[in-house]
């Protein structure tokens, strides 16, 4: 099974940028969309199919902002939207799938560049998400969490650490949070079988820096420990254009 993650930084843009394309030769059996910025009724039924997907779409209350999208082949799984709080689900940032072996979550965490208020509430996001990920746990359910955690984990995952050291998405009260999941039976699936790789999947449309290899890696799929004997490859796929983010593919073996 092949499971791609892509923040498209808004469906309808992508669109007009050989997504469809891209997707049909990626091939993954699932595909997590985030930050898709559109409600289904401000697509055409056309442009919202992808051939030989079903989908599941979580738009966000406010036009234009957020959102997650889940496509999937052959089998009917069934599909629930957000984590279960308000304040979390009005913007469209889950969208949680059961597959026979494990639970995906598709999940675009919270941006907590826009003050104080915003880090808040994105560390509570995954305090939440951590406390639901523990009870799935408990049960004996597998779990793996993809998307873009908005978190660059360690110094080897963007490129310049020090003078990011004050910018949200590499402060030290957002990195912990990772640390924690790791904690607690998850494990971060690139680095596991890669650890010394430096690779990106987001650069900033600014100064060139995507040409100039200036990036950081914000797109992970985090597995629960039993699982990953399981997973073969994760194949950040950084030549795929179209979005300030890159596709990034999580390769799990029958």
């Amino acid at each position: 099974m092949k499971i791609t993650t892509w923040n498209v930084n808004g469906f309808r843009a992508i669109l007009k940028k050989s997504f469809k394309e891209a997707i049909l030769e990626l091939d993954p059996d699932v595909l997590c969309l985030q930050e898709i910025k559109a409600k289904p009724e401000q697509i055409t039924n056309e442009e919202i199919t992808i051939p030989g997907y079903s989908h599941v779409w979580n738009s966000a209350d406010k036009p234009g902002y957020s959102g997650t999208a889940t496509y999937y082949k052959k089998n009917e799984f069934k599909t629930s939207l957000g984590l279960g709080f308000e304040e979390f689900d009005i913007e469209g940032r889950v969208v949680r799938l059961e597959l026979e072996d494990f639970t995906l979550f598709n999940i675009y965490f919270p941006n907590g560049q826009r003050g104080q208020e915003r880090l808040v509430y994105k560390l509570r996001f995954y305090e939440k998400l951590l406390d639901l990920c523990d009870s799935l746990h408990q049960q004996g359910r597998k779990v793996v969490i993809t998307g873009d955690f908005n978190t660059a984990h360690t110094e080897i995952d963007l490129a310049n650490p020090k003078e990011n050291s004050v910018v949200s998405g590499f402060l030290p009260e957002e990195r912990v949070w990772i640390d924690h999941f790791l904690e607690h039976g998850f494990v971060d699936a690139f680095r596991s079988l890669y650890p010394q790789k430096v690779q990106y999947s987001w650069w900033t449309y600014r100064v060139n820096a995507r040409a100039r290899g200036i990036g950081w890696r914000l797109d992970y799929f985090l597995v629960s420990k039993d699982l990953m004997p399981k997973i073969s490859d994760v194949i950040i796929q950084d030549e795929v254009m179209g979005s300030d983010h890159c596709p990034v593919s999580m390769i799990i073996e029958d």
